[in-house]
């Protein structure tokens, strides 16, 4: 028997469809799914493309896919930072990582609780879990808790603490219990005598890996995308991160560009001659890049997380 794409070849040359969609309709599929790939990846492609073109071309013709002159004028400002560039890639990645890691963890020792049926004061966290995701108790009471009281300033505690729970992920995370571990699993591993955390790390967690990588990945993006923490309680350069410097640096070309008859002749020419256009798409590529590798690794435990509960079993 030999199975090739969607269709089975039995005895010679009758076959049959592995499921009931026409082959037009699936063409039709087809070329539908790929316009919106071809969607997602046009406009990355189009960035990297800008931030090589030169700045005289976006000038002259605006953004193209086909600029007059490339340039790497953008990418030279971008290193001209030196070790502050890679320091900041540094503190991104351990804050990412750290972060990530924590985050998850408090994420699933508040969900397990709540999928847990013979736990009393499952209908309370629940509702205080869903309670802070409509109330907030707002940015400057946020702030004074965290500047002064839990002494979150220019620290990494600082850019890693204020993200660690997300109301959001733990209702995610409860559902992946709920659909994926029937709670009699629970029940005879603890008749067999498995104690509470015996049973989450040996017994439950394997079952929800595709869940734990899901909330995994979007915990490690907002991380990987935060910048607004620093800005709030950081004022030391050698803890930016990599967003916020280059936001910094970004904003400082900008700056001068629109300044530039103040600073003389001298300051108005080398003002003019920065790449402020390229620069921000250099900014972004540099940004994006990183996620964008990493993502393949976790692709095939997103897609199975995602689809949990969609199919039974």
């Amino acid at each position: 028997m030999t199975v090739k794409a969607n269709t089975r070849t039995v005895k010679g040359n009758h076959s049959f469809r592995l499921n009931q969609i026409s082959r037009r309709t699936e063409a039709l599929f087809h070329v539908i799914l790929g316009l919106f790939a071809l969607a997602c990846i046009i406009p990355f492609l189009f960035v990297i493309i800008i931030s090589f073109s030169s700045e005289d071309s976006i000038r002259t013709i605006g953004y193209s896919f086909t600029p007059t002159a490339w340039s790497l004028s953008a990418y030279e400002q971008v290193f001209k930072m030196g070790d502050q560039l890679w320091r900041s890639y540094f503190n991104s990645f351990l804050i990412t990582i750290v972060g990530t890691v924590l985050s998850v963890a408090m994420c699933v020792l508040y969900a397990y609780p709540l999928y847990r049926k013979d736990y009393k004061l499952r209908g309370f966290f629940s509702f205080l879990n869903f309670f802070t995701m409509i109330f907030g108790g707002g940015l400057i009471p946020t702030y004074i808790i965290c500047r002064n009281l839990l002494g979150l300033s220019n620290n990494y505690a600082a850019l890693i603490v204020p993200l660690l729970v997300n109301p959001f992920n733990i209702i995610v995370m409860r559902t992946f219990f709920q659909t994926s571990v029937p709670f009699d699993l629970v029940e005879a591993a603890t008749i067999d005598g498995s104690g509470e955390y015996n049973t989450l790390l040996r017994i439950i967690l394997p079952i929800v890996k595709p869940g734990i990588a899901t909330i995994a990945l979007l915990t490690s993006l907002a991380f990987w995308n935060e910048w607004f923490l620093c800005l709030l309680y950081v004022t030391d350069r050698s803890l930016y991160p990599l967003q916020y410097l280059l936001m910094e640096m970004q904003r400082n070309a900008e700056f001068l560009a629109r300044n530039s008859s103040m600073l003389g002749a001298v300051g108005a020419e080398a003002a003019k001659t920065l790449p402020t256009q390229t620069m921000r798409m250099a900014v972004v590529v540099f940004i994006v890049l990183p996620i964008a590798c990493a993502y393949p690794f976790f692709q095939r435990y997103v897609i199975a997380g995602l689809t949990i509960g969609s199919v039974k079993g």
